[in-house]
């Protein structure tokens, strides 16, 4: 008996209710979708008030405490009732505060220093490191499609840093370094927070905002790093990014990597390179040569392929 004629012998009340409890399932498992397509637009975009910011003294890490310090503050009156959960996971929770940490620090430092495509082509292998950390830490099933778009985006990774001068495939700079160890310490973010499945989005939000700034705390005085001379304005610049868009961002991740399958986030979150190239492409005159397009495309072509790939993950694991 097919579903239209089971449904057509229904009493109308039934049938009304039966639409209600449709949609309202349907709305939530919505939520975590849009949360993940909003947070990672965002975060293509950032670059550029992050450049504003430079531009009036405000650099590197001194900006990124700032913004971090921001988001972290004016999260504690909806997020300290969940600090007693820290007890469930420390060792969990420090290493997502690292992990988090330095994906901030270095992502800033790649924007502000490198091609924006470039860079956020370079971070997007994240998607790649997620699933091979999602295979071992959270027991995924890789299939022979994920080991082949794993090797596509690994030739696009090489073919983008080939540097013709050496003869070799090698970061050209800093912000390549930054971009590739940014993008390696998302994917152990994301992991993370797909596991540690009985901790509050509110507790692992919160512990990303301090690990920023407590690994910043370390890098400051490591490096020996100057305290800018800014004036009121670009200061308060800072804290109302801080506030509207840091604070904002992660909450949508931190929402949609909790409810969503690694896999399944890993792709949404690829609209990040959409808005980013968009916005380069309107704001800045950036060049990205052929060779770097060429391997963007292998990587983004891996990345979904082997994102898709962990579908076909253990039946045990229900997502």
């Amino acid at each position: 008996m097919d579903y239209t004629e089971t449904h057509a012998r229904q009493p109308i009340f039934k049938r009304k209710a039966s639409l209600h409890n449709s949609n309202r399932t349907t709305i939530p498992r919505l939520l975590p979708v849009a949360s993940i397509l909003l947070g990672a637009s965002l975060w293509g975009v950032i670059w550029y008030p992050l450049r504003l910011l430079e531009s009036g003294g405000f650099v590197g890490v001194w900006l990124t405490l700032t913004l971090y310090a921001t988001a972290f503050v004016a999260s504690l009156p909806f997020t300290w009732r969940a600090f007693p959960e820290f007890s469930r996971r420390p060792w969990l929770l420090l290493l997502l505060m690292l992990a988090a940490g330095w994906t901030n620090i270095a992502f800033v430092e790649a924007v502000l220093q490198g091609n924006i495509l470039r860079v956020l082509l370079l971070f997007y292998l994240s998607p790649l490191w997620t699933v091979i950390m999602g295979r071992i830490v959270l027991g995924e099933r890789l299939s022979r499609v994920a080991l082949i778009s794993l090797l596509l985006a690994m030739v696009g990774a090489l073919t983008m840093l080939w540097d013709q001068k050496i003869g070799v495939p090698w970061p050209r700079d800093s912000a390549d370094w930054f971009a590739l160890s940014a993008g390696l310490a998302f994917a152990m973010s994301n992991v993370l927070v797909r596991k540690m499945h009985d901790i509050s989005v509110r507790l692992k939000s919160a512990s990303v905002w301090a690990g920023v700034v407590l690994v910043a705390l370390v890098v400051i005085p490591l490096l020996q790093l100057e305290t800018p001379h800014l004036t009121v304005g670009i200061f308060t610049g800072a804290v109302a990014l801080g506030l509207c868009g840091i604070l904002a961002m992660t909450v949508l991740v931190q929402y949609g990597v909790t409810h969503l399958p690694v896999h399944r986030s890993a792709v949404l979150a690829l609209i990040e390179l959409v808005a980013g190239a968009l916005s380069q492409q309107l704001l800045t005159n950036e060049v990205v040569s052929l060779r770097e397009w060429s391997g963007g495309v292998l990587i983004l072509v891996g990345a979904y392929l082997s994102a898709m790939a962990t579908a076909s993950e253990s039946p045990a694991r229900k997502s």
